[in-house]
């Protein structure tokens, strides 16, 4: 059967949208003050708890500035830099770029909603699911990869609902570029541009794919994208080894059960119905036929990440996207039969949704009587506290060596949160300098090969360092002062003596495989 034609596959760029596709919404200033709200609260509790394991890991990453690292593009590392050079160790000010990100991401969710035909005080709705979504807030209170990451797809999405909307590809320019740009962050746009194609080659319109304005975002994506992928081919692309560890379950949030279950909770498990029946619209919806690409885009993006193993957040800005055209498809559920009723439901699932995020994902209890449900769902909460007294634990099993070792003696760890934390805590406790073999960490520098007095945290078990060393004596334990279930707190620390090869031997080959 011939496909039907629509306005969409006319060659014309500025060819007007279909006839059925319902006009954009009205503008209204309500999603930017829900935004500002975002930033402002994020921004008040950005200094409590502490770093997180991955900030100090920036923060060092910033002291060796390059166009690429092991898992991850220069964008991070160079705003860390920037904040710690401004303000050195201000938490606030290192995590304002994230905070702004959220406000901002909450105003493209309304704008996308907005796209889809919402009304105002739909796009209020969508603007407060945004800001109260998991995807949104917990990154937001931390400088990440992933907060970036999230500007950066929804900002495409808005671009792609544009140019969906009004047949004028021009818009994929404005895509090439955004998604290009964030290849300097990750390369997981790459995977958005994979789900934008793919989506477009199920459900059209298909002469976007030799359209000269979509080949053209193309060219500026590859090219932006060139300074990270020259230093990933110059070191041998170990973002594949990175890639691989994770799809082996060796991460967090990775696993292919977890990151369907992750989908159910990363936005929240009570607007979950949102999302899916967004999903299902974009799917079915007659007069949303325009933007049938979109939800085909997610399936592929989402099959992607299960199939290759993939953290179960990949692809979570997309399910704001489904979100936002949720939040018009409930507006419309919500109006209908016992209105009166439905609209007390959502009024009481919104509640419970803020209520929960606000525990869950802010700072908002104490550090010290932390409850370990909050842990058990936001893992990233309890790699934020205890930093200095896990430096303070090390720092005492190196004031008990004998005088002589205690001069010569080095620091391994076995993540590069534990380096950073001691590379930021450490030398106010007269540490000496501390190495790890984890992601970048090992390109960082490696002890001197006579260094045989080394103080190790971060391995669970002695075994593996008695292939280096003649003598592995546990001296210690990591003791972070609160009753807190994070990768640290409890773990031994070993003092080892008596190295078997010079480290320059082992270095690329042992430690940093085993970090």
């Amino acid at each position: 059967m011939a496909e039907p034609v629509t306005d969409l596959d006319r060659p014309d760029t500025g060819a007007s949208a279909a006839p059925t596709t319902p006009p954009p919404g009205p503008r209204t200033a309500a999603p930017w003050l829900v935004g500002g709200a975002v930033t402002a609260v994020l921004l008040l509790l950005a200094g409590r708890y502490g770093n997180h394991r991955d900030e100090l890991y920036f923060l060092l990453c910033g002291r060796h500035l390059d166009w690429g690292y092991v898992d991850q593009g220069p964008l991070v590392p160079a705003l860390a830099r920037l904040a710690d050079t401004l303000a050195p160790g201000n938490l606030v000010l290192l995590r304002t770029p994230s905070a702004l990100i959220a406000g901002a991401a909450v105003v493209l969710v309304a704008a996308i909603a907005r796209e889809f035909g919402a009304g105002r005080g739909t796009q209020l709705a969508a603007a407060v699911l945004a800001a109260a979504a998991g995807v949104v807030l917990a990154p937001g209170h931390l400088l990440s990869t992933t907060t970036v990451d999230l500007l950066v797809w929804l900002v495409a999405a808005w671009c792609a609902v544009r140019m969906l909307r009004t047949g004028d590809s021009r818009w994929a320019l404005g895509i090439g570029l955004v998604l290009g740009a964030g290849t300097l962050n990750k390369l997981l746009p790459g995977l958005l541009a994979v789900g934008l194609l793919a989506g477009v080659l199920i459900a059209g319109p298909r002469r976007l794919l030799r359209d000269r304005w979509v080949l053209a975002g193309a060219g500026a994506a590859a090219l932006l994208a060139v300074p990270y992928l020259a230093w990933q081919a110059t070191h041998g692309f170990p973002q594949l080894s990175v890639a691989s560890s994770i799809a082996g379950g060796d991460s967090s949030y990775s696993g292919r059960l977890d990151a369907i279950v992750l989908q159910l909770l990363i936005i929240s498990p009570f607007a979950t119905p949102v999302w899916i029946a967004g999903l299902v619209a974009l799917l079915r919806r007659p007069g949303w036929a325009a933007y049938r690409a979109l939800g085909c885009a997610w399936l592929v993006v989402f099959a992607i990440v299960v199939l290759a193993g993939g953290k179960g957040y990949y692809d979570a800005p997309l399910l704001l996207v489904l979100t936002a055209a949720g939040a018009v498809v409930t507006a419309d559920w919500a109006r209908r039969g016992v209105a009166r009723a439905r609209q007390a439901l959502l009024a009481t699932a919104a509640a419970l949704m803020v209520a929960s995020s606000a525990i869950l994902l802010l700072p908002t209890l104490p550090a010290d009587r932390l409850p370990g449900f909050v842990v058990e769902v936001n893992y990233d909460a309890g790699e934020t506290i205890g930093w200095p007294a896990f430096a303070d634990s090390v720092a005492a099993v190196h004031r008990a060596l004998p005088p002589e070792e205690r001069d010569r003696a080095i620091v391994l760890t076995g993540n590069y949160g534990e380096a950073g934390a001691l590379a930021r805590y450490g030398p106010a406790r007269g540490l000496p300098r501390a190495y790890s073999g984890h992601n970048s960490m090992a390109g960082f520098g490696r002890p001197a090969d006579d260094a045989d007095v080394v103080i190790v945290v971060g391995w669970e078990r002695p075994d593996p360092l008695r292939a280096w060393f003649t003598e592995v004596t546990e001296a210690g334990r990591v003791d972070q002062r609160v009753d807190v279930d994070n990768d640290e707190n409890g773990g031994p620390i070993f003092v080892c003596r008596g190295l078997r090869r010079p480290w320059s031997q082992i270095w690329d080959s042992e430690v940093s495989h085993a970090s």
